[in-house]
């Protein structure tokens, strides 16, 4: 097989991402069954009996906790070096409603270490990690969605974070892990979010949080943060947000903080997306991004196929991104505009400037709304080095028509007016 390389032409894309193998449970080690453990389908809260399990198994060598047919309802789970799991057909890990369920504890959220809600299963410095099946996480998450809006209208202002919610997983400080089979849907909050992760792979996953009758408020589907080789393969991903993003820290100082940093080496492809926000989004809390292949998706109802998010108070540098082979119907096929949610300088008397450049789009047959959502913004970011190739697209609208940026190169591109 003739060696493949991220968009900088340099790294190859090395074996790791190719072996999309996933255990059988028998390989998982020491089968611990909730059932075997007076753990039942019987709608109580398990969450003592469920995490005194787990650390039994890490106490004891280690193994895979087990969920068998049914529905088992929790709050937050902390699994343990050596410890895995397993959700079987017809199995349903279900979060608890009550965000009480979800002790405060340090973590990371919306670029920042600090006291938050945990998730509902959580994995911090568990190298080999492994959760997988045929079975379904649920984070039950409708009431915390009708409190959001319900806040909003009477706060339009609001964050994230002041409507307290958990997220569905939250894996940090961890090497070679995997998530396969699974159906992750209805969290709270973010549905995936890694952090300072070497090595993770999410195979064969459905991804789901609805946008009616009751929108799920940001929840993303994998939210990657400061994290080094990531393989999102044969994936569905509907959700009420974006679905892939990139994150990494914000603020006026962003890059000069230890707990934030780079994503690199990203590579997303053979994945379905239904509705989403953005495909493949650069922002809102993201300092660097480089190495970023998205190729052969099919986008089935999406707002934003690439969105750069540009914030004009943290430095952000996105380069070396690629996204290939792409078919299906997109309301804006590029987005690149500055994002100001939030905005808060913290005092700094400048605006910290970015830069993205070496973009690529190419070989892609879509529908559009709008082809070019682009919004130059020369004294907050530059654009350099931009490559549309090979495409075959049918827009309600153009959009930008101007230059916008250095090396702007345009090659068989074709644009119908629909």
């Amino acid at each position: 097989m003739a060696t493949e390389y991220f968009p900088d032409g340099k790294t190859p894309i090395d074996g790791w991402f190719y072996d999309v193998s996933v255990p059988e449970l028998s390989e998982l080690g020491k089968q611990y069954v909730l059932t075997s453990h007076g753990i039942l389908d019987d709608g109580k809260l398990h969450t003592t009996e469920i995490q005194a399990l787990i650390d039994a198994a890490s106490r004891d060598g280690g193994g895979v906790i087990v969920v068998p047919r049914g529905t088992y309802l929790t709050g937050a789970l902390f699994f343990r070096p050596g410890v895995n799991l397993y959700v079987s057909d017809g199995g349903t890990l279900r979060g608890s409603d009550d965000p009480a369920d979800y002790p405060l504890t340090e973590t990371r959220i919306e670029g920042e270490v600090c006291r938050y809600f945990p998730a509902l299963i959580n994995a911090d410095g568990v190298d080999g990690f492994t959760m997988c099946g045929p079975g379904t996480i649920d984070g039950n998450g409708m009431r915390a969605w009708r409190a959001f809006w319900l806040r909003r209208e009477w706060n339009p202002d609001c964050t994230n974070k002041d409507e307290q919610r958990p997220r569905l997983v939250y894996i940090s400080n961890s090497r070679d892990v995997l998530v396969a089979g699974l159906r992750l849907q209805n969290s709270h909050f973010w549905t995936n979010h890694i952090y300072r992760c070497q090595r993770v792979k999410f195979i064969g996953c459905s991804i789901y949080s609805p946008a009616s009758p009751v929108r799920a408020p940001s929840t993303d589907a994998v939210d990657i943060d400061v994290c080094t080789d990531v393989l999102i393969k044969n994936c569905y991903m509907e959700v009420n947000d974006d679905s892939v993003v990139l994150k990494g820290g914000k603020g006026p100082w962003a890059d000069t903080d230890p707990a934030n940093g780079s994503n690199e080496r990203v590579l997303v492809e053979d994945c379905v997306y239904g509705f989403c926000h953005g495909c493949l989004t650069c922002g809102s809390e993201s300092v660097h991004n480089k190495n970023i292949l998205v190729r052969r998706i099919k986008v089935l109802d999406g707002s934003n196929l690439l969105w750069l998010k540009l914030r004009p108070d943290t430095p952000q540098l996105y380069e070396y991104i690629t996204v290939e082979e792409v078919e299906g119907k997109i309301e804006n096929f590029l987005t690149v505009r500055p994002w100001t949610q939030f905005f808060d300088l913290k005092g700094r008397a400048d605006k910290p400037k970015s830069l993205a450049e070496h973009i690529t789009l190419r070989n892609c047959d879509c529908d559009c709304g709008v082809y070019m959502n682009v919004a130059p913004s020369p004294e907050q970011y530059d654009l350099r080095d931009f490559t549309l190739e090979d495409l075959n697209i049918r827009a309600k609208d153009y959009g930008f028509t101007g230059d916008i940026g250095e090396s702007f190169t345009a090659k068989n591109v074709s644009v119908e007016k629909k």
